[in-house]
């Protein structure tokens, strides 16, 4: 009976079921009208061919138009009124305006050092065209005097925000689209409190599904009790919305202005190996300290702005000019963010820019694997003309769905001379991808549909930095604990395994 009571007031069952009752009284609705009218049933079906012309006509990504496009044709009275309804992705004018302003102040705020970007112009044209498309488009500019530390397993960004989280003076922000109570968030918890009352502006932004298993409901409300400011992004609420697909799922810490992470890796023990959770968690994060970190704190205000609807006064939040805190870097460091609703694929730019202009080597850790035609063609274009392309994805994973589409890409890449790797003693959870001992990118973005089109995400570029070389050494380490697979693996597969992959495949841009 306890467990009954429980699960009935659930807050996943409280707000799900009103969601359930919204979708098949829909059903209902449309079914009712159909049996009734034959009008409605052509009205129905020419909504349908409305929209799959609207979404052939469209700039989204071609894999994701087949996933609507299959289910519109396959029942053309539900189809179009659902896509319709949920399948556009756009702002409303009142939305597009905010958004306007927060990229009008983050061009005020960022403004790119011109000698910077000539001087990497003078080494590699190629490069600055990358950086410049990453600040034409994320409106964060590459900066130098910043220094990066590459930071894995999880223990180890761990034990190091610790410690300069307890250095703070000024403010904490961080931004994570997983917290859980355990080993790791409390011990975190108790610094939060100890330093806002010491009078650091202290504020915590986390994505509300993410935390939907791992938090009591209106958990924001104990964090304000303890002096912290909290925001809860894009709340979980019982009604039928496209939005509910737009999660934050960054992953960022900023100290005073001086000190920044990212990477993959959320607050929560199984991120740390305090709890085995699908055997050993591989994962990564980069810290930055210096003028890059201004570009972190800049991004994490716009949203704090945006979803308080506050007009925050950002000058505040400088870093202070001190003789102790000035970072001489050996290379160019550039953090960059990713929205979904600016109808730029920034992430995925980024990462197909560094593939198509790599010489030697492509290096990438992935959790999943769900690629479009234009990632799958360029990866497989850079194996065909001799780049050293590995891949290296998790052996137990966290999502058999997710893998097993992940697993059905393997024989198109593995055929084109692209090796693939499984981390066998657990899960790899690291998003990471390193280019000719020069470049790399390491950040929240996995290559699949929802962090490259649906979800805010954000990185950092690097180029010619040790930190690039610390993701490279590590990549290679890394393999020595990976089964590789071949051609005859990806041929053993069963029919049927490979059947229900492609149709999960023609449905993954949608999960």
């Amino acid at each position: 009976m306890k467990k009954l009571l429980k699960l009935l007031f659930n807050r996943i069952f409280l707000v799900g079921l009103p969601i359930v009752i919204q979708i098949f009284a829909l059903v209902m609705f449309i079914l009712r009208f159909s049996s009734y009218f034959v009008y409605f049933y052509a009205f129905c079906t020419l909504l349908s061919v409305v929209a799959v012309l609207r979404i052939l006509s469209g700039k989204t990504n071609p894999a994701y138009k087949i996933a609507w496009i299959v289910p519109i044709m396959l029942f053309p009275i539900f189809g179009g009124l659902f896509y319709l309804m949920f399948g556009k992705n756009k702002l409303s004018k009142r939305a597009k305006r905010k958004m306007r302003v927060i990229q009008e102040k983050m061009t005020e705020l960022l403004g790119q050092n011109e000698a910077v970007i000539k001087d990497i112009q003078t080494r590699d044209l190629s490069a600055a065209n990358q950086s410049r498309y990453i600040e034409n488009y994320s409106f964060c500019p590459v900066y130098q005097n910043t220094i990066s530390e590459y930071l894995t397993p999880g223990e180890r960004m761990y034990d190091r925000l610790l410690k300069e989280l307890k250095k703070a003076e000024r403010y904490i922000f961080l931004e994570y689209f997983i917290i859980e109570e355990g080993l790791m968030w409390n011990s975190i918890l108790d610094i939060l409190v100890e330093k806002a009352s010491q009078g650091v502006d202290v504020r915590v932004i986390y994505d509300d599904v993410g935390c939907l298993f791992t938090l009591p409901y209106r958990y924001d409300k104990q964090l304000e009790k303890m002096g912290i400011k909290c925001c809860v992004f894009n709340p979980f609420i019982p009604i039928l919305s496209a939005r509910m697909n737009n999660r934050d799922h960054r992953k960022i810490a900023v100290i005073d202005g001086y000190t920044a992470f990212t990477g993959g890796i959320n607050l929560a023990d199984e991120y740390i190996n305090s709890y085995v959770k699908h055997g050993h968690w591989k994962d990564s994060a980069i810290i930055i300290q210096g003028e890059a970190v201004w570009s972190f704190a800049v991004m994490f205000l716009s949203l704090w702005s945006q979803q308080k609807k506050t007009d925050e006064d950002y000058e505040q939040y400088r870093p202070v000019a001190s003789p102790e805190k000035v970072f001489v870097s050996d290379g160019y460091v550039q953090p960059f963010g990713d929205s979904p609703l600016d109808d730029e694929s920034l992430g995925e730019t980024v990462y197909l820019n560094l593939i198509s202009t790599a010489e030697r080597y492509v290096y990438i850790n992935s959790p999943y694997l769900i690629l479009d035609n234009m990632m799958m063609t360029t990866l497989c274009s850079a194996a065909k003309r001799n780049v050293d392309v590995r891949i290296i994805t998790p052996h137990i994973t966290d999502k058999w769905y997710v893998h097993a589409v992940t697993r059905s890409n393997y024989d198109a890449l593995v055929e084109s001379g692209v090796k693939i790797y499984e981390y066998t003693p657990g899960f790899l959870h690291a998003k990471t991808l390193a280019v000719d001992d020069k470049l790399a990118v390491v950040g929240t973005i996995n290559l699949d549909y929802r962090s490259l089109y649906l979800h805010f995400e954000c990185g950092v570029w690097l180029y010619q930095t040790q930190s690039v070389l610390e993701v490279t050494a590590d990549f290679l380490k890394t393999l020595e604990q990976c089964q590789s697979v071949t051609v005859e693996d990806c041929l053993a597969v069963k029919w049927y395994k490979r059947l229900s992959s492609s149709i999960l495949r023609v449905f993954a841009p949608l999960m």
